[in-house]
């Protein structure tokens, strides 16, 4: 079974208002529909967790990710691999 990654935004300021907390994105294998400053930050992880990595969270390894936005952080986003 493929793997997928749900995207959860946590908190959102977008001054373009393209998100609002509590919106939910699934990636399987193409780029969701989200504006490409974030999908630049958090590529590497989705990757990775598409891919079977378990990444550094916190003092733990897991299938999950936290990142903000490169805009002053206006937007936070929460990476897990889904079943």
């Amino acid at each position: 079974m493929m793997a997928k990654v749900l995207l959860t935004i946590t908190e959102s300021n977008c001054r373009c208002k393209y998100f609002k907390k509590g919106d939910q994105f699934i990636v399987k294998d193409l780029c969701p529909s989200i504006c490409h400053e974030l999908w630049n930050t958090i590529y590497p992880s989705v990757y990775a967790l598409l891919n079977g990595a378990e990444l550094d969270y916190g003092n733990k390894r897991l299938k999950c990710f936290d990142a903000k936005c490169p805009d002053e952080g206006r937007v936070c986003i929460h990476g897990e691999v889904v079943e």
